[in-house]
């Protein structure tokens, strides 16, 4: 299948589109921020709070008319490009497809190494977020704001996030085998490119602000260093960037204060924390960039990427420096717990956790609601730092291959360090209401991982998606699931190129991510959730219908509390919602009728942790016989806090292949 890598099959028809646009654009412009100066957030309100009270709304008579003028007289221009852009949409391609040309540009996938199937299997980590990035006159109905500045925070977050080194903490110890839930996602930045897998004997403690100063060269993702495999606790094939981390089991990995001060003195042997943030004027205007103490969130620094979650204390007394990185900069931080934090659920067969950063290593990333063209440009750029592979811009205008007249795509975006070898898109047709104005549908997309010796493609499947949003059309949602599940079969089928007596592909996983718009626990989702989708993929976050895990919290944050002091960072919105009090504050809850549908303040007993609305599924269904697919970690992500209205969430699978290492 061929890969569309521009939205029209000529230069010509592109050049027209442009001109169009050209056209229309002023008049896009004008209206937008004439409806956005009569919306205002709540940041914006506390922001004017000191002003007098005639001051803004002498702003608005001004401008006002000025915006009015202007947009009457670009309609007659307007009118002309969509004369001449709608009928060219019947020509667009359905994606545009952009691969990183200049290598020197990315950072994560340029030494990404082809996985050969050997050893015990590989880990494979998706991502998927709804990042709210509409127009900003629409953005601002959802309390978000200043959509291009936020696209760009938002891809700088991601990408400072993803490209961590990934730490695995194991405890060598027979009566205390619990692993912190940190231990996936620890900030410890790589000696060069020739160290990536350390063993560190050590005790840890939490913390809250940890400082990584580096170029976030490839030198992340490098090959060297993983040829030493021997004994329990390696890493697998494949794993980039793995540090590991073992802990004695003397006094539970304990250390007095003696040897913790000891250790303290080395650490800070490099070198005092020097400044790295990036200014940008563009981005100061959103609410959440001021640098705080432990605010792990602000961008382009690479303190964006400080893991405030582990420390490494070595108890022996004395430290080989060539374990203690110079590139490792502690800043004055609180102690938040002193031990591994256990998990609280032991019978849970993975790690799950709350975390203030996206997964180290992340692999394929999906995003709904990037409806502005301008910010998924901006978007685009800031992602292709880590991501070699972007398919974006994903679906149709005007009334080409829908029912309904579209005035935005569907909002979908995806991101892979590996190559894309197949993609399509279908459009759901029975959208009711504001949504039937996007092009909301599914995007499908098979990916190649991987060889084996006998030259045979590993590959996986992942779909994303956006449902239907409005309340109460259950009907219409579990309409979307059913043409999700032929379309998806179809693809399988359209692109497969094995036989069961001669495979000539070997399908290590099939995932489908996004924003469903219906949780587990609402009483008015009943159908959704009873759904035949759950018996053939498994939600990590699910008992069954109506029931989530207890450690599973909602991903639909309550719009009024995004900017208060105590979730506008993300280190805040991880503490906040690691306590019950905090999420009954600051999520929004399932539909009752016993209870007030304000969020704010309440403290009644409610069901559930929260709306859980975006979905990470898999299934072992359709895969390779001989392989064993399993959740290795689950997590709810804070580092988007102030960006967005909803938490990301992300999994990570592990492939087993059953064979021993070599």
């Amino acid at each position: 299948m061929v890969l569309y890598t521009s939205p029209f099959p000529n230069s010509f028809l592109s050049v027209l589109h442009s001109f169009s646009w050209g056209l229309i654009f002023p008049c896009y412009w004008l209206a937008d921020r004439l409806v956005a100066s009569f919306v205002p957030t709540t940041y914006e309100k506390r922001q004017r709070a000191d002003d007098p009270c005639y001051f803004h709304a002498l702003c608005i008579i001004i401008t006002t008319p000025i915006y009015l003028a202007l947009l009457v007289a670009s309609l007659p221009f307007a009118l002309i490009g969509f004369l001449l852009w709608s009928p060219l949409q019947s020509a667009r391609r359905p994606y545009i497809y952009s691969r990183l040309e200049d290598k020197n540009h990315g950072n994560g996938a340029t030494l990404l190494t082809e996985w050969k199937a050997a050893g015990n299997g590989k880990s494979f980590c998706f991502g998927s977020a709804n990042v709210c990035l509409l127009p900003d006159s629409l953005a601002r109905f959802n309390n978000v704001f200043n959509t291009q500045a936020r696209a760009k925070e938002i891809g700088r977050r991601i990408r400072n996030g993803a490209s961590r080194p990934q730490i695995k903490i194991y405890i060598d110890s027979p009566t205390n085998t619990s692993i912190s839930a940190a231990s996936f996602s620890s900030l410890v930045s790589p000696q060069g490119g020739d160290n990536a897998n350390r063993t560190v004997n050590a005790g840890i403690k939490r913390t809250t602000s940890m400082e990584y100063k580096g170029d976030n060269s490839g030198s992340n993702n490098s090959e060297d260093g993983r040829e030493d495999k021997g004994g329990a606790g390696e890493p697998n094939e494949g794993e980039e960037n793995t540090c590991i981390v073992r802990i004695n089991g003397e006094d539970n990995g304990h250390l007095s204060d003696t040897e913790t001060d000891a250790v303290n003195g080395q650490a800070h042997a490099s070198g005092p924390a020097e400044p790295s943030l990036e200014g940008d004027a563009e981005i100061s205007k959103t609410p959440n960039h001021k640098q705080k103490e432990g605010d792990s969130g602000s961008l382009d620094s690479y303190s964006a990427s400080r893991e405030s979650l582990v420390k490494v204390r070595v108890g022996d007394g004395t430290v080989d420096q060539s374990t203690v990185n110079n590139k490792l900069l502690y800043k004055a931080s609180i102690m938040k717990k002193t031990s591994v934090r256990k998990k609280k659920h032991t019978d849970e067969t993975f790690d799950h956790e709350i975390s203030a950063f996206f997964p180290a290593n992340l692999d394929f990333l999906c995003l709904q609601e990037v409806f502005d063209k301008r910010a998924a440009e901006k978007l685009k750029e800031q992602l292709h730092h880590y991501f070699e592979y972007i398919v974006y811009d994903v679906g149709v205008y005007s009334c080409h291959g829908c029912c309904s007249f579209k005035f935005v795509n569907s909002g979908l975006l995806f991101a892979s360090r590996y190559p894309v070898m197949d993609a399509a898109y279908h459009c759901y047709p029975n959208g009711r209401g504001m949504d039937s104005l996007a092009s909301k549908g599914a995007l499908f997309l098979k990916v190649q991982v991987g060889s084996t010796p006998q030259d045979q493609r590993i590959v996986g499947y992942i779909s994303c998606t956006h449902l239907q949003a409005i309340a109460g059309d259950t009907t219409v949602r579990c309409e979307q699931l059913d043409m999700l599940q032929d379309w998806l079969s179809e693809f399988r089928k359209s692109t497969s190129s094995s036989s069961t007596a001669n495979p000539e592909e070997l399908v290590a996983f099939d995932v489908i991510c996004g924003d469903l718009n219906f949780d587990n626990c609402s009483s008015e989702d009943k159908l959704e959730q009873q759904h035949s989708l759950f018996t053939h993929y498994k939600d990590p976050c699910r008992i069954g219908p109506g029931e989530d895990k207890p450690w599973a919290i909602g991903t639909l944050l309550d719009p009024e509390g995004l900017y208060d002091e105590e979730v506008c960072t993300p280190d805040n919105l991880q503490k906040v919602l690691e306590s019950e009090e905090g999420r009954k504050g600051y999520l929004v809850f399932p539909t009752s009728k016993n209870h007030s549908s304000s969020q704010k303040g309440r403290k009644a007993s409610l069901k559930g942790n929260g709306r859980r609305i975006d979905y990470m599924l898999y299934t072992e269904e359709g895969l390779y016989l001989e392989w064993k697919v399993e959740v290795e970690e689950f997590s709810f992500i804070t580092q988007l806090a102030g960006l967005t209205d909803h938490l990301p969430v992300a999994m990570r699978l592990m492939v087993s292949t059953g064979e021993d290492d070599p």
